[in-house]
Parts: C-alpha cells; sequence; structure tokens
C-alpha cells in the first residue's frame, strides 16, 4: 500500500448552516476512478482517535480503498485534529451530527462528482453519529453505511468508571493504558500492535464519551428505526467497551426495521479497534465491499427492469 498517496485536507464550511464557518481537518484519497458503480466514501473515527485511525501504515482503509479505485475522505471530527469543536448543546452526538451533515454536503458537492452517491463508515462513537447523521435523512445521496464497535448495551461499571475522572473537557489517556481497552487478547493482535495505532491517538473529548455509553444507548434504536438504507454491521468478539455477543448483535440489527437489508455479525479475534487485529484486513475488505455493493444497487434501482 505504499505507493498510494493519501491527502491531508482543510476545509472551511462556507455555507448557511450548523457548520457555517467552522473549519475541519482530515485525510483523504480523490483519485482518478471510473463508472457509475463507485461510491465516496466519507469515514467518521472513533473517540481518542483521529482521521489518521484510518490511515495507519499496513491498516489504513483509505490506502485499501485508493487501490481499489474508491474515493475516500476521512474526518476529524470536532474537537479533534485541526477540526472545531461543536457549540455547547444537550447533546454532543447530535450536534456532532448537525455540523457533519453540512460539512458531508458541501464535501460531496466538490468531491462527489461522477461517484453514485455517499456511503458513510463510522467506528465506536463515529458509529453513534453516522446512525445519527443517517436518520436525519440528508439532502446529499446517502446510500449506506457501515459501523462497527457500537452496540446497545455498554458494561455498567464503564459509566461510572468515565464519570469519576478528572473534570476535564478533554482527556489524556496513556497509549499502554487505552490499548488495554481497545484490543483484545495478545494473540488476536499482529506484531507490531498496539504500537503501530499509537499515531493515530489523540486526547478524548470526554463529553461524547460519557453520553454514547449511557443516555444515547435508550435512544439509539429510536434511531436506527429512521434509517432506510442498508446497513452493515460488525463488532469485536472481544470488543469490551460494548456487551458483544451474538445475541446483542442479533438485538441491534433488528432496531433498523426500515433498512432495505442488514449484514450484521461478530468479527472473530476483533477486539473494540477491528481495524487493527489480524482479522482487520479481512474486515476492510467487507465494508468496502458493502460499499460497492450499494452502488451497485442505487445504479439498478435508477434503471427500470426493462433495460
Amino acid at each position: 500500500m505504499s505507493s498510494v498517496e493519501t491527502t491531508i485536507f482543510t476545509h472551511e464550511v462556507v455555507g448557511s448552516g450548523p457548520a457555517s464557518g467552522m473549519k475541519f481537518t482530515g485525510r483523504e484519497w480523490i483519485g482518478a476512478y471510473s463508472g457509475a458503480d463507485v461510491p465516496l466514501l466519507v469515514a467518521l473515527h472513533g473517540g481518542g482517535y483521529t482521521s489518521a485511525y484510518f490511515d495507519v501504515p499496513d491498516y489504513s482503509l483509505i490506502r485499501r480503498a485508493a487501490q481499489l479505485g474508491v474515493p475516500i475522505v476521512a474526518i476529524d471530527r470536532p474537537g479533534y485534529g485541526g477540526s472545531s469543536a461543536v457549540p455547547d448543546g444537550d447533546s454532543v452526538l447530535v450536534q456532532n451530527a448537525r455540523v457533519l451533515d453540512h460539512l458531508i454536503a458541501e464535501i460531496w458537492a466538490a468531491k462527489g462528482q461522477g461517484t453514485t452517491g455517499v456511503v458513510l463508515i463510522g467506528h465506536s462513537i463515529g458509529s453513534a453519529i453516522a446512525l445519527e447523521i443517517a436518520s436525519r435523512q440528508p439532502d446529499w445521496p446517502l446510500l449506506g453505511v457501515a459501523v462497527s464497535g457500537f452496540l446497545l448495551e455498554a458494561p455498567h461499571g464503564d459509566i461510572a468508571a468515565f464519570a469519576a475522572l478528572p473534570d476535564l473537557t478533554i482527556l489524556e489517556i496513556p497509549n499502554e493504558y487505552k490499548a488495554g481497552l481497545m484490543f483484545g487478547p495478545s494473540w488476536t493482535r499482529p506484531d507490531d500492535m498496539p504500537e503501530a495505532s499509537y499515531a493515530a491517538n489523540a486526547p478524548l473529548v470526554k463529553a461524547e464519551m460519557i453520553e454514547v455509553i449511557s443516555t444515547y444507548l435508550d435512544l439509539a434504536p429510536g434511531v436506527a428505526a429512521a434509517i432506510t438504507v442498508p446497513m452493515h454491521i460488525r463488532q469485536g468478539e472481544f470488543d469490551e467497551r460494548y456487551v458483544s455477543d451474538a445475541t446483542h448483535v442479533a438485538e441491534f440489527a433488528s432496531a433498523f426495521t426500515a433498512a432495505p437489508c442488514v449484514d450484521a455479525r461478530l468479527a472473530l479475534g476483533g477486539g473494540h479497534v477491528i481495524d487493527y487485529s489480524r482479522c482487520g484486513f479481512a474486515f476492510q475488505i467487507e465494508q468496502l465491499a458493502f460499499a460497492l455493493t450499494c452502488a451497485t444497487i442505487q445504479w439498478r434501482a435508477t434503471r427500470s427492469p426493462t433495460t
């Protein structure tokens, strides 16, 4: 994957709306591609990471997408990297969704030409925000959503543990401690992990972490029920940030009552950060295959059965 060049970008939102005047940074590959069956991927990272989560050497979703000729934009979510923080509000996750919906509309207009539409890819907190965006029925053409590292039940001790952390907006979490939370058993990790992932680490926005494992879990089923595009769901077998087993994955999948199709299962051998597990290569290929299928479904839907 070394021959693929990833571009660092900065985008200031100029149109009127909730993100007007906000600055966003991230990483992207917008290269030469052809045909109507290609989506534009927009990737949203989890808490305590930046868009570099999707571009760690040898584990890069951006570079794998580029090798298939699929354009991809990985955004530094509000408060991460060089991106503006969201304004104060009742829900930091909903505020994220509002401003990112606006941002993606401008990204689509600027970089989506020639593609069929947008497929959202979210990890962890980025998954919750991707679902929130999809439930809003955005004005830009959303084809599908792929999420990982998010279910409907968090371990009971996690909420109290995060609430008890220092009264700070941003939390610095030591790399080694964070690795213990994010990864599965040692045998599930490639030899260079977790150290290779440290370059993607960033201070954690505390409010979003507490919200995503507490109040938002009660709202998530209603959010899921409002989504009307295909869904791809993977949960690491050894993801300890949520109660992760086949039953809970099936429960989550059943909430997407308006989605035309839902592909949901455990990623065997995966930790919370499936991308960095031994099964990460297969996982990313599955996500890319799903995105390409969504583009094909859209292409088919625009043509009559007789053409």
